[in-house]
């Protein structure tokens, strides 16, 4: 790891970090399902609501010209991490909510009953889930594109699903079971070679890695704030600014109009027209806190450190070779998901690694069309970040020895 990375300082930013657990120094390696939260992010939240919180967009008077400075400051700081225009960030609590609003707003009007969604086996529910509604209420149909046992997707495999009747292709950009990193920018392209646009999830992989999604190409883009060490309910999506024209608002109230009378209501100009009623004002304060956090340390020397810490890890767990580790994609991040051979359950895993100290994920992780197509009904699953170190790989090594020696 370079030497210019402090991974020491970082975690003395993070207070949760100096707890312990069960008389344990606290292992945190659940950073797939959320970040911990640095002193600066909370800091910023108790500041505001101490001393500068009050409704934004809505008043003239001092404490609501400050927050609203403060909250719309944040869209432009997510327009830069993510290499888009402020115009086309619209606040979410998270990328559940960024991904139903393009199932309401945009392909809701526009589908009819055959016309085809194509994702990959690899996706959150988050990613799944709101293209089921349109299957049960529109009759639209689901192409499910599968991965190698490797974790690896096709790009080529992605496109050629692609039919007469496909409107949207909806893939992620990381894994959150095998860490896979896909190749969007290859589906992209062909893609909107045969005038399909694509939806990409970007829950894991925003805060592995630089991302630009004009480079992407990429149509939609969901965040979540909760997993960019923000708080909860936090969030945006990018949307390009073509396809905001087409969108139909989500949900109705608050800044998202422009006039209402009692015949009739016009609605805001992009992206207010998809923000409805008062926001997480002091959560997207948060978020942007933790954006300027993440961007000072930088994002590559983040993505540096991180795979450093997934090629020992990868190298330690193969050593254990009655592990399973779903997934060795060559472009993976440090996400491990594994079981143990024998008849202990992940949940069984996860209780005695808690003893120790080391908090990892148990169960199916939100992804059960990936986790039957691996053949696994559940597993354990340890996500490193930014302020996790080498001797932590080592901590979850040991105990992972100490569960097989239990369970025999």
């Amino acid at each position: 790891m370079s030497e210019a990375y402090d991974v020491a300082a970082i975690r003395a930013d993070f207070p949760i970090l100096s707890r312990r657990v069960n008389g344990r120094p606290l292992v945190y390696l659940d950073n797939g399902a959320s970040a911990q939260k640095p002193e600066v992010v909370i800091e910023a939240m108790n500041r505001t609501y101490r001393q500068g919180y009050a409704n934004v967009h809505r008043g003239l008077h001092t404490l609501s010209t400050e927050a609203t400075e403060a909250y719309e400051g944040v869209r432009g700081k997510l327009a830069r991490f993510l290499g888009a225009d402020e115009e086309e960030i619209v606040f979410t609590t998270g990328s559940t909510e960024g991904i139903n609003l393009v199932s309401y707003a945009w392909a809701a009007p526009r589908l009819q009953p055959g016309d085809e969604i194509v994702l990959s086996v690899m996706e959150h529910h988050a990613n799944i889930v709101p293209w089921h509604f349109l299957r049960e209420r529109q009759g639209v149909v689901l192409k499910w594109v599968e991965c190698d046992q490797n974790g690896d997707l096709d790009p080529q495999a992605m496109i050629a699903a692609i039919g007469p009747r496909t409107r949207l292709v909806a893939v992620t950009h990381m894994s959150n079971v095998t860490g896979t990193v896909v190749d969007v920018a290859a589906i992209v392209r062909g893609a909107h070679a045969q005038g399909v646009p694509v939806l990409v999830d970007g829950s894991q992989a925003a805060v592995h890695m630089p991302v630009d999604v004009k480079a992407l190409g990429a149509d939609f883009y969901a965040v979540t704030g909760h997993k960019l060490y923000g708080p909860s309910g936090s969030g945006c999506i990018y949307i390009r600014r073509e396809r905001m024209e087409e969108m139909r608002p989500f949900l109705g109230g608050g800044d998202m109009i422009r006039e209402v009378t009692r015949d009739a209501v016009t609605w805001n100009d992009p992206p207010m027209k998809f923000e409805a009623g008062t926001p997480g004002i002091v959560q997207q304060i948060g978020l942007g806190v933790a954006i300027d956090y993440m961007m000072g340390i930088g994002m590559e020397r983040i993505a540096a450190h991180e795979l450093a810490l997934r090629d020992y890890a990868r190298e330690r767990l193969r050593g254990l070779n009655w592990l399973n580790v779903q997934g060795d994609s060559a472009t993976k991040g440090a996400i491990f998901s594994f079981t143990m051979q024998g008849a202990a359950h992940a949940h069984d895993i996860s209780t005695i690694l808690d003893k120790k100290g080391i908090a990892v994920r148990a169960g199916t992780h939100c992804a059960m069309p990936l986790m039957s197509h691996l053949g696994v009904g559940a597993t354990c699953r340890a996500s490193f970040a930014m302020y996790n170190t080498l001797d932590e790989v080592d901590a979850l090594v040991e105990a992972l020895e100490f569960a097989r020696e239990l369970f025999g």
